[in-house]
């Protein structure tokens, strides 16, 4: 009989091992790639440290999970290992998962039996992949560019960040600390890329991982005056053609399922779906 898991925190000299774990799979643990490539920089202003879990037997890495910026598992968790990551996620008083849905399923499960946890926001989301091959991109409406956004657009991200998450029924985690949501949404601004029309900015989108196994995008905001006027079309497709320009394999993004324009505005420029994912944000 094998020995039991050994669940401690990711040490710099696992990067590799873990590196190469994750990229059995590097699709669905592209975020997870990132992180652990990143963990040994500083936080991004408005940031904790990153905190990733490994679950090891006989020294060989079983199974990897994040505890912040979000906790999520990599692709193939498996029940024994999401339950050994249980005693330290217990712990966690507020907090943001997103995974693949089958592991947030038995993570919700067992922490619901607690009875110290409600969720705030519970959904499924379909996660979608481009690669360049079958992209269908589309350009910018006349009058308008595309740029990558620049420290003085801080009002307008910060404007988009807070309108998305009360679109969306979350709560904003810093309604009582606006300097303090300032200061993150700044730190995320290099990665920020904007569409403006004559009249401003009209569309947001962040690059979050920029990695040649592939790019993440996340925050994309269209101003709901400019919607349904092509401009979240040719936001994402000038940040797809930007990502193939730098090496990408692929770019990927979600949408919340049952979103029918969002999940038809991605398909029309050539993403596929390529897994079902389930967030929760618990307190």
């Amino acid at each position: 009989m094998g020995r039991s898991l050994l669940v401690r925190d990711l040490e710099p000299g696992d990067v590799p091992a873990v590196l190469a774990f994750l990229r059995e799979q590097s699709l669905a643990n592209l975020q997870l790639i990132d992180l652990v490539q990143r963990c040994s920089e500083p936080p991004l202003p408005g940031e904790a440290p990153n905190r990733i879990l490994l679950a090891t037997r006989n020294a060989e890495v079983e199974s990897v999970a994040t505890l912040w910026p979000t906790i999520s598992f990599d692709a193939n968790a498996r029940a024994e290992c999401v339950e050994a990551f249980l005693p330290k996620l217990a712990r966690i008083p507020v907090g943001l998962v997103k995974s693949e849905a089958s592991s947030v399923d038995l993570l919700w499960e067992n922490l619901g039996q607690q009875g110290r946890r409600r969720a705030l926001l519970d959904r499924h989301e379909i996660a979608y992949r481009v690669r360049a091959g079958a992209a269908r991109f589309v350009d910018v409406p006349e009058g308008s560019r595309a740029r990558s956004a620049q420290p003085a657009d801080l009002d307008p991200l910060v404007f988009a960040a807070r309108e998305s998450l009360r679109e969306e029924g979350r709560p904003d985690p810093f309604a009582n600390d606006l300097p303090g949501f300032r200061l993150w949404v700044g730190g995320r601004q290099p990665r920020a890329r904007v569409v403006e029309s004559g009249e401003g900015i009209v569309f947001v989108g962040y690059a979050d991982v920029q990695r040649r196994e592939g790019w993440l995008l996340q925050g994309v905001y269209t101003w709901p005056h400019a919607r349904r006027l092509g401009f979240a079309a040719a936001g994402t497709s000038e940040m797809c053609r930007e990502a193939f320009e730098e090496g990408a394999d692929h770019v990927q993004l979600s949408v919340v399922e049952g979103n029918r324009a969002a999940e038809a505005l991605y398909e029309r420029l050539g993403f596929e779906r390529f897994e079902r994912l389930r967030t929760i944000l618990f307190h």
